[in-house]
């Protein structure tokens, strides 16, 4: 453009900044967010609408955020923004998880194990809480950071006096519908942390262990098999040589059929489908032994009541079961029954009446004693350690069949990472099946709860499908007691309704701590009596709960106790292995207590990896620290990045996937400038804004795809799909604004006359536009929204300081005008894509030389019914396609040729067109004139 008209141009002009700085700008806003409480003006602002309510799944208190929890709070800071948009009284209350293991791990780890152990449980709790509120503040102040929205100043915390006392409370109203019992049977056993464990705090990985074939010598030989004349062993194999001393029985599969493979004359009883594989593992020759000339052969019924001799204290006779769960595809086809160590043999036991022998202690070592129950030689001994030596012994008294190694996936302690033990021991559990709270809680999780995506409720459903009856009491320190005594003069168990309740009453004033320190006669008055024997010495005994019940259990604590919250909540958002975990603690302890699911949504997150697809780590050196993206790009990246990706499903993350996400921003960034450019102090809508009537058809034709983008977008907020809102939003700023509608009517904004209607047309379109990107992107780009609103005009503003108390956008058109609009803007799309291809190729064969497009003029050849709805625009059709003149006609199909432009350039505004007199093209002389005319 020609210098001396530059002046007579309305060029952009705003001060809205091109470089963003971030780092440096966003803690400056966030300051003036907490100095004016924004989610307070939030809350106040829809007070009395159609409450929203995401209940926050407390993190762990135990060092800074991380990617993960970056991401976990990103999310539901989106749909918060999102809900207050709408008009809906928010209420987000964050949370802390405080109790159990982890943070006990920490201060054992500090002080020394040696040290942990004499010190006063008292003391140790003093110790957790003191480490949990550091670690609190620490992850508050990364959350805030992060632009996320909520009660900051009143978490929950799990280790208030009030969370406590709602533990027992849902405790007592479990227990009156008598699903807590006492009982013992197996359980995950840490012998590290010296504590049960729930399946919730097991993580499994793979090990290389022991894997034995022995030989049980009968003392009921089968019938037939006497005619054989040879002694005769039931095989059995197993993984786990220590669990032998507590062997109580041998299970078979039923009716299925069972033969006997002769070697060293013996006989060894088999399953008849697995005895060619069986002899190939020893190394025999796979000979069966015959009676009366054929195979012998016995069916599991046939043999079931018959006796062996127990593999370690042979004076002990145990029975032949049938066991549904004996697998036929591996081993012997009979499997070793220790009812003490697993739950399957458990129950089998128990239906056949066989005792749980228990020769394992709390550190995992045998007790001492030659008798069944004890470790007989390997007393004293640790149970892996005794293993090999196991072996030894079996093979010196000719017992063991074959020994070798195997692989496999075996259970371990979430926190300290050593793999633990199934163990018999007396426990507090929840039966899932004797009051039908399996049935109850599957029966919501299918018809009264929504899930997202909707394939995760295949998932919580399997969980709870398959989940033994839940085993709550752990041998720990910190964490809610379990409300039980002991009566000091007999022994008894004591609990009952009324010493529930005096408990309750206790936590409420002083919190569990007084479980350490106060006197029980001193709270529980009256009901300090032994039902057993009558006496007055109650002792409180030591067991805590579980610690998924203590967070479980906030839908009370939180949901049902705070002001403006409301049970069920709205949506609880975690990752995907709360399955096993808070969702299902929460689902359960709520069917128990209440007989309906805490939640009426349920969004499930995946984890996040680094940019190969591993799981991030810090001994992979492969972490992204949020923190530090903080301090470089800022923590609208960091929003955006969890926008662009499905969060539904695991995710990648690394600087090179950053530094794309970055360039995605700028786009953004620059259509926001760009827009606030014709806008900012030019257009105002209550001054400035025409009825859409009479803006010129392709502004129409944009306002439609907008409405239409606006709707997608709404959509997938509803849905919690926010890759798709970042995908359909930027692919409408770069692809159809930054390329198309924007690029097309820039020369109107800066050529035409600045009060002329075809401009206003424009500026009314590009005020929506604006007006829509702001809103739409500001539950994700939280601090630049906020940044755009202080240069958008007035109107845009609403009154509002934030772009957080924004209303949600109405778009221009309903959905009738939308549509009817939409077809004619398709085919003007494609045939500005056809536009564009063919303009390339005469630009290669040198049909037109001169490289922009307003140097040519095209003839488009459409179908009938696309020529009809372009015919009567054909202009804008033009300056679509950001040429010279475009000529309309019908053809079989779409087909675009390019030609030179007619005329001569505009040394204004560069278009060819005819020029008059002063050198100008028509628009350029009407537009400079009222210039000169105002001057």
């Amino acid at each position: 453009m020609a210098n001396s008209y530059k002046k007579t141009t309305n060029l952009p002009k705003t001060g809205f900044p091109m470089r963003a700085g971030l780092a440096s700008s966003e803690p400056k806003r966030l300051a003036a967010w907490e100095e004016a409480d924004v989610y307070g003006l939030a809350c106040e602002q829809n007070r009395g609408n159609e409450p929203f309510v995401l209940h926050d799944g407390p993190p762990y208190a135990n060092g800074p955020i991380h990617l993960g929890h970056a991401l976990n709070k990103t999310v539901k800071d989106f749909i918060n923004r999102y809900q207050i948009m709408r008009g809906r009284e928010v209420s987000y209350v964050p949370g802390w998880d405080c109790h159990g293991q982890p943070i006990e791990h920490k201060v054992e780890e500090h002080l020394g194990t040696e040290r942990f152990n004499a010190t006063d449980p008292s003391e140790i709790r003093s110790l957790c809480r003191r480490f949990a509120v550091e670690n609190i503040d620490l992850q508050r102040q990364g959350f805030r950071r992060l632009g996320v929205l909520g009660d900051w100043e009143h978490p929950y915390l799990t280790l208030s006096n009030d969370h406590d006392a709602a533990d027992i409370e849902v405790f007592k109203r479990i227990w009156d519908t008598g699903a807590i019992y006492r009982g013992r049977k197996p359980v995950h056993w840490c012998t590290h942390c010296h504590t049960a464990l729930a399946e919730a705090e097991i993580e499994y990985a793979d090990v290389t262990g022991p894997s034995i074939y022995v030989g049980y010598a009968m003392e009921d030989v089968p019938e037939g098999l006497a005619d054989a004349g040879m002694p005769v062993s039931v095989m059995i194999w197993t993984t786990t040589p220590w669990t032998l001393p507590a062997n109580a029985a041998v299970a078979m599969k039923p009716e299925a059929t069972y033969v006997a493979l002769a070697h060293d004359g013996r006989a060894y009883i088999v399953l008849e489908d697995l005895a060619p594989r069986v002899a190939s593992v020893a190394g025999w020759e796979p000979g069966l032994v015959e009676v009366g000339g054929e195979p012998w052969r016995a069916t599991a019924e046939e043999l079931s009541g018959l006796r062996y001799h127990q593999p370690v204290f042979d004076d002990v006779l145990c029975p032949v079961i049938t066991a549904d769960y004996v697998g036929t595809e591996d081993g012997t086809g009979i499997v070793h029954i220790a009812p003490g160590h697993g739950a399957d043999d458990f129950y089998a036991g128990v239906a056949a009446g066989i005792p749980v022998v228990m020769p394992v202690d709390d550190d995992g070592r045998f007790y001492s004693g030659d008798t069944w129950g004890t470790g007989g030689p390997w007393s004293g001994m640790e149970v892996t350690e005794a293993n090999p030596k196991i072996v030894r012994w079996l093979e010196d008294r000719g017992a063991l069949v074959h020994a070798g190694t195997v692989e496999h996936s075996y259970p371990h302690c979430w926190r300290c990472k050593n793999p633990v033990i199934f163990r018999a021991t007396d426990q507090w559990f929840v039966s899932m099946d004797d009051t039908g709270l399996r049935r109850r809680s599957l029966d919501a999780i299918e018809n009264e709860v929504r899930w997202y995506p909707a394939s995760s409720v295949k998932r919580i459903r399997a969980m709870v499908e398959g989940r033994p009856d839940w085993c709550l009491s752990r041998q720990r320190v910190w964490g809610v007691p379990i409300p039980s005594f002991t009566c000091a003069d007999c022994g008894a168990s004591v609990m009952n309704d009324a010493t529930l309740d005096a408990v309750v009453a206790l936590f409420h004033e002083k919190g569990s701590d007084a479980w350490y320190t106060d006197d029980p006669s001193s709270y529980l008055g009256d009901a300090d009596v032994c039902p057993e024997c009558g006496g007055h010495h109650l002792v409180p005994d030591r067991d805590i709960l579980d610690v998924w019940w203590d967070s479980g259990v906030s839908h009370t604590a939180v949901l049902k106790d705070r002001e403006g919250l409301a049970f069920p909540a709205d949506l609880y958002v975690e990752g995907s292995d709360q399955h096993r975990g808070w969702f299902q603690s929460s689902l359960l302890t709520s069917m128990g207590a209440y007989s309906c699911p805490p939640f009426k949504g349920v969004l499930t997150l995946g984890f996040t990896l680094d940019g190969q697809g591993r799981k991030m780590s810090k001994s992979l050196g492969n972490t992204v620290d949020p923190n530090e993206i903080f301090d470089t790009l800022g923590a609208d990246i960091v929003r955006l990045w969890v926008a662009s990706v499905d969060s539904t499903s695991d995710m990648a993350c690394d600087k090179e996937i950053l530094d794309r996400v970055s360039d995605a921003y700028r786009r953004f960034r620059n259509t926001f400038r760009f827009l606030l450019g014709e806008l900012e102090g030019q257009f105002d809508l209550d001054a400035d804004g025409l009825p859409t009537s009479e803006l010129t058809a392709l502004d129409r034709l944009a306002l439609a795809r907008l409405s239409e983008v606006h709707a997608q977008v709404e959509e997938a907020y509803g849905e919690y799909r926010f890759n798709q809102v970042y995908r359909l939003l930027y692919d409408y700023v770069v692809t159809e604004l930054s390329n198309g509608y924007l690029n097309a009517t820039k020369d109107r904004m800066y050529c035409d006359a600045a009060d002329s209607v075809a401009r206003r047309s424009a500026q009314n379109a590009w005020y929506q536009i604006l007006s829509m990107l702001l809103r739409d992107l500001q539950p994700i780009l939280a601090y630049t929204c906020d940044e755009v609103l202080a240069y958008v005009p007035a109107s845009m503003r609403e009154g509002k300081g934030f772009a957080a108390l924004l209303s949600w956008y109405e778009a221009p058109m309903d959905a009738a005008e939308r549509d009817a609009l939409l077809p004619a803007y398709r085919v003007l799309t494609e045939v500005r894509n056809a536009y564009t291809k063919a303009y390339e190729e005469a630009l290669a064969s040198g049909a037109v030389t001169e490289k922009t497009t307003q140097a040519t003029r095209a003839s488009v050849t459409l179908p009938q019914a696309s020529l009809d709805l372009l015919a009567p625009m054909a202009g804008d059709v033009a300056e679509f396609l950001v040429c010279s003149e475009v000529e309309l006609s019908c053809g079989d199909g779409l087909a675009v040729t390019v030609a030179p432009a007619r005329g001569e350039k505009c040394p204004r505004c560069w278009n060819w067109r005819e020029l008059g007199d002063d050198g100008l093209c028509d628009r350029c002389h009407e537009a400079v004139c009222a210039l000169e005319g105002d001057a």
